[in-house]
C-alpha cells in the first residue's frame, strides 16, 4: 500500500483534504516515551493554513487528537494513532472541475488509477493537506531524536531567484538552527526574507505561484548508520521527501556542483579535533558510502510553483474526451515552500528514527 512507510517503525498515512478528517498512524514506537503536546501543536502551527497573506485563506486549527497509543502522558508502545478534523472545506469550488484535468495536479493520472473514483476535491489524497499528520509524526519523532542529542531543522533556501544566507556546512550553530523553527517566515537572514515575501506577494498579484528551495539540516548524528546499497541514507532521505506533495528534486551537501569539481577539492579530508574525526569540508553532505560519517547531514529539496493558479490555462475535459480551458478558482497558496519546511523537517526525523531505531538504542 502506498500509504504505508517504514522499516522499523511503520507509520500509515489516511484522509482526503475535504474529508471529514485526515490522520496517521504509528507502529513501533518503544513504550514510555514521554511526550510534550504543546511541542506538537507548536509544530503543527508553522504548517497550519490561512496565517498571513502569503498563504492560503482557508483556515484550518490543525488541533489534534491522540486517539490510541497514549496514556498518562507517554507512549504506550502500541499503535498511536493521531487525528485531525477538517473543519473549513468549501467542496463546491471544486464542482467545476471534477472532470477538468487541472495542470500539473494528480488530477489525470489519479483518475486513471482509481477508474475516476478519487476524490477530486482539494485534490483529494493527493493533496498537501494530507502533510499535517506527518507534522504531527515528525513532532514525535523529533522529540525522541532530540532527547539523545539529535536536531533536525531547516530554512528557506530560495524563493524563485531570491537566495537566502549561505551555511557554513562544517559549522553549524545548534542555537541559530533551533531558532529560525521560531520564526514566522523561517530565514537565515531577515532581508532576504522580506525579499522572498515581496516575489510571493507579486505571484499572487498576477494570478500565478512560485517555486523555492529548502535546505534541511541533521546535526550530531553519530557516524554509522545507514548501509549500501538500497538501505543508504540518500536513499531512505530521498523517498520520503518525494512523498511529500510538490517536491521535484533532492540533492546532499554541495549536490550537483560537486560534478563542477576535481577530486582533490571535492573530497572530504579527514582531520582529529580532542579525540573527535571530523573534515575540513563536508561537500559530501555528512554521507560517504550511503552511511553517515558524523559531521552535519545537509540537504536541499526543490518545491515546484503551485500548480493551482488563476491564469487561464489549456487542458482537458476528461469527461466529454475534448480540449478545453480551466481557470483554477478556490482558496490556494501562491507558494507552499514556507509552510513545506515542517513538512521537510519531520520527513527528515521520521527517516532518521527510523535508522536510530534500528540500532536497538532506544
Amino acid at each position: 500500500m502506498s500509504g504505508i512507510w517504514g522499516k522499523n517503525i511503520k507509520v500509515s498515512i489516511f484522509g482526503e483534504s475535504h474529508g471529514k478528517a485526515i490522520g496517521i498512524t504509528i507502529d513501533g514506537l518503544p513504550p514510555g516515551i514521554e511526550l510534550d503536546t504543546e511541542y506538537i501543536n507548536s509544530e503543527m502551527q508553522r504548517r497550519a493554513p490561512g496565517k498571513d497573506s502569503i498563504s492560503t485563506p482557508r483556515k484550518e486549527a490543525d488541533e489534534f487528537e491522540i486517539l490510541s497509543g497514549y496514556f498518562d502522558g507517554k507512549t504506550t508502545g502500541t499503535p498511536l494513532c493521531g487525528v485531525i478534523w477538517n473543519s473549513n472545506q468549501k467542496s463546491k469550488d471544486y464542482d467545476s472541475v471534477r472532470y477538468v484535468m487541472r495542470p500539473s495536479h494528480g488530477d489525470y493520472p489519479g483518475f486513471v488509477k482509481y477508474k475516476g473514483h478519487n476524490d477530486y476535491r482539494g485534490g483529494g489524497h493527493f493533496s498537501g493537506r494530507i502533510t499535517a499528520p506527518l507534522v504531527f509524526a515528525g513532532a514525535i519523532a523529533k522529540q525522541i531524536l532530540e532527547k539523545k542529542g539529535i536536531v533536525i531543522g531547516s530554512h528557506i533556501k530560495r524563493i524563485e531567484n531570491v537566495e537566502d544566507e549561505n551555511i557554513d556546512y562544517t559549522n553549524i550553530d545548534e542555537s541559530v538552527l533551533k531558532g529560525i523553527r521560531n520564526k514566522p517566515f523561517p530565514v537565515i537572514d531577515d532581508e532576504s526574507g522580506k525579499q522572498m515575501k515581496e516575489a510571493i506577494l507579486k505571484a499572487r498579484e498576477d494570478l500565478d505561484s512560485v517555486g523555492g528551495v529548502i535546505e534541511g539540516i541533521v546535526l550530531n548524528l553519530e557516524a554509522g548508520l545507514g548501509s549500501p546499497f538500497f538501505e543508504s541514507v540518500e536513499s531512505k532521505l530521498s523517498q520520503t521527501m518525494f512523498s511529500i506533495p510538490g517536491v521535484k528534486g533532492i540533492e546532499f551537501g554541495v549536490g550537483f556542483d560537486i560534478s563542477k569539481m576535481r577530486g582533490s577539492k571535492a573530497n572530504d579530508e579527514y582531520f582529529i579535533e580532542n579525540d573527535e574525526i571530523k573534515t575540513y569540508t563536508n561537500n559530501n553532505g555528512g554521507i560517504t558510502g550511503g552511511i553517515t560519517n558524523g559531521m552535519p547531514v545537509i540537504f536541499r529539496v526543490a518545491m515546484k510553483p503551485t500548480p493551482s493558479i488563476s491564469k487561464k490555462q489549456r487542458t482537458i475535459d476528461i469527461n466529454k474526451m475534448e480540449n478545453t480551458e480551466v481557470e483554477v478558482h478556490g482558496r490556494h497558496d501562491p507558494c507552499i515552500v514556507q509552510r513545506a519546511v515542517p513538512v521537510v523537517e519531520s520527513a527528515c526525523a521520521l527517516t532518521i528514527l527510523d535508522f536510530v531505531l534500528g540500532k536497538g538504542e532506544l
